[in-house]
């Protein structure tokens, strides 16, 4: 399909261009995954699956989201709720 003929049925508001589109080599931008290996003691892991199964995910989801928050709000240079709360910064 040219790619005037894709953007026309777009603009017209073809509900489904999914089966338009070749999706086999498409991929995420800097999203790319790395394997690594943390070691945590046994209370971080037991408070981790608590969380996490009080919030219905797993275990490295909700690491993957606390590490991606904490991340974001270093690059802000925003301190957490938790850090404005206990005094710190």
């Amino acid at each position: 399909m040219k790619a005037k003929d894709f953007d026309a049925k777009f603009d017209e508001g073809v509900d489904d261009i999914i089966d338009d589109l070749d999706v086999t080599s498409a991929r995420r931008v800097n999203q790319e995954a790395k394997r690594i290996n943390v070691d945590f003691p046994a209370w971080v892991v037991e408070s981790l699956d608590r969380e996490a199964a009080r919030v219905g995910v797993t275990r490295q989801s909700i690491i993957k989201v606390w590490l991606v928050e904490r991340l974001r709000a270093e690059a802000a240079n925003k301190p957490l709720k938790s850090d404005t709360a206990s005094g710190a910064r």
